[in-house]
């Protein structure tokens, strides 16, 4: 696999609709119980998850960049 690139299994659908994020997943993106996760999906190319905190970190570089404006960058 390229670096950085990983494929960690198949996972099966519980009754209740709920995974199990496979462990060396967990551990290469420092996944804990507790952690928030985003499910964002394309009806074409499937579904991905996104640690919450990360996309805050995101946002809040995107809201403080259009604070500052074009001439700051």
């Amino acid at each position: 696999m390229p670096n950085g690139k990983h494929i960690f299994g198949i996972v099966n659908i519980g009754d209740k609709g709920q995974i199990v994020i496979p462990k060396k997943a967990r551990e290469v993106f420092g996944l804990q119980p507790g952690d928030q996760l985003l499910v964002l999906g394309d009806e074409e190319q499937g579904l991905a998850l996104v640690k919450a905190s990360q996309l805050m970190g995101f946002a809040t570089d995107i809201m403080n960049a259009m604070r500052r404006g074009p001439e700051e960058e």
